[in-house]
């Protein structure tokens, strides 16, 4: 099933591609096929840089799960960094006390 489901979003930073590090300039988010992970459907992220071409891309593939699991913890890296709030346990805590 192909859903159609795409964000598209400008950033500004760096990712390791196989040709080596590349500055990006958007993200692409998708809802549909895989192309190499082991799964029906996929939430894929494609980091790109728009003068670089198709080709030179930073992905991630993702199970719905996985994709919901790296949203909150993404929100929540952003909330303490802006409220400068650093008693927040860290996730490698969290995991070793389970």
């Amino acid at each position: 099933m192909c859903t159609s489901i795409l964000e598209l979003v400008a950033c500004d930073g760096s990712g390791k591609s196989p040709e080596g590090w590349v500055n990006l300039t958007h993200a692409a988010i998708s809802y549909d096929h895989p192309h190499h992970a082991m799964l029906n459907d996929a939430v894929t992220i494609d980091f790109v840089n728009e003068g670089l071409g198709a080709g030179t891309r930073v992905g991630v593939e993702l199970d719905l799960k996985s994709a919901k699991a790296l949203y909150e913890a993404l929100g929540k890296v952003i909330v303490d960094v802006e409220e400068n709030v650093k008693s927040r346990p860290r996730s490698n805590d969290v995991m070793k006390a389970a």
